[in-house]
């Protein structure tokens, strides 16, 4: 157990991760079972947990199962696809860590919707610290080239790769109690300074060539080499929410928190979120469903027509 316990924490170092400090120290403590750390009291406090289970709640009370996923509801025309809690690639890794979604099962989510005759429009419910940041490229990407258009709306917190996932949505609403930001990357890693209990000790000898493939953190060289890592992959979380939200990469490093959280009006004032509103509210502006068939009524009509003219010109 405990060697099953050791490999998962290191599976959780060995990663850079967009997410709210506290709750990656969470996830460790979780990981470890244990589960008296301060930490852990420290987010319970922060009122996660219940709105965790109010916004599953809420979930299923907007619509019905959107058929082929795993956990959204449709409801007039519109998906409702939860992205809640810390944010895992797969869902292993929600299961062994803590309760969260998993990035895999919410991108099918959102394919399923992309390609369903019932849904017009996606609406993302976010309430996430964030998460690993492996793949959340690819899912910005994926996200970004969605034909159907696709709001998120805020409830809690929507942090670090939540947000990274969010800002490529035509829309971002705010509950008035929400927040965003926390726009950067963090890597987490210990390094053994003395004997274990049983009088161990370990080492690591990497290949000659490769001196960066284990770098040491307690070094000056070292913290260099991890610095240019998370720097990169905050270059790549920096331009895509720059895409996403249509402003310069230069705003987004200035005015997008500089790392920390925006509460609602503030993060709307910024440029970070578009409005302030309810998700009852935003469901009900109009129906996605009548707009879309009303779409495809006129595309037919367009096409009756101009088939009657060409059928005339030949006569």
């Amino acid at each position: 157990m405990k060697q099953q316990l050791t490999a998962l924490v290191a599976a959780i170092r060995s990663q850079p991760w967009a997410i709210m400090p506290d709750y990656l120290d969470a996830i460790e403590a979780i990981a470890l079972r244990a589960l008296d750390e301060d930490v852990l009291k420290r987010i319970a406090a922060d009122g996660h947990i219940e709105r965790l289970a109010a916004n599953m709640s809420a979930v299923a009370a907007v619509g019905t199962r959107l058929e082929g996923t795993r956990m959204s509801t449709v409801r007039d025309g519109a998906a409702v696809v939860p992205l809640l809690g810390p944010i895992f690639p797969r869902a292993s890794m929600v299961s062994a860590s803590s309760d969260g979604t998993s990035l895999d099962a919410f991108m099918r989510d959102i394919r399923v919707a992309e390609a369903s005759d019932e849904v017009a429009r996606i609406v993302i419910l976010a309430d996430s610290p964030g998460g690993v940041v492996s793949g959340l490229g690819e899912a910005a990407e994926g996200l970004r080239a969605l034909r159907k258009p696709t709001v998120t709306f805020v409830t809690g917190n929507c942090a670090s790769a939540a947000y990274w996932l969010a800002s490529q949505s035509r829309e971002i609403i705010m509950d008035r109690s929400a927040a965003v930001g926390s726009i950067g990357v963090v890597a987490s890693m210990s390094r053994q300074e003395a004997a274990d209990a049983n009088g161990r000790r370990s080492y690591e000898i990497v290949s000659s060539n490769a001196p960066d493939k284990r770098p040491d953190p307690s070094t000056e060289e070292g913290r260099a080499a991890i610095q240019r890592d998370i720097d990169a992959i905050e270059a790549v979380f920096i331009a895509d929410v720059a895409a996403g939200r249509g402003v310069s990469a230069e705003r987004v490093r200035a005015d997008f928190g500089r790392g920390g959280m925006l509460a609602a009006t503030r993060a709307v004032e910024a440029g970070m979120a578009d409005r302030i509103g309810t998700l009852e509210g935003l469901l009900r502006e109009g129906s996605g469903r009548t707009r879309a068939q009303g779409a495809g009524r006129s595309a037919r009509v367009a096409a009756d027509i101009q088939a009657r003219r060409l059928a005339a010109m030949r006569k």
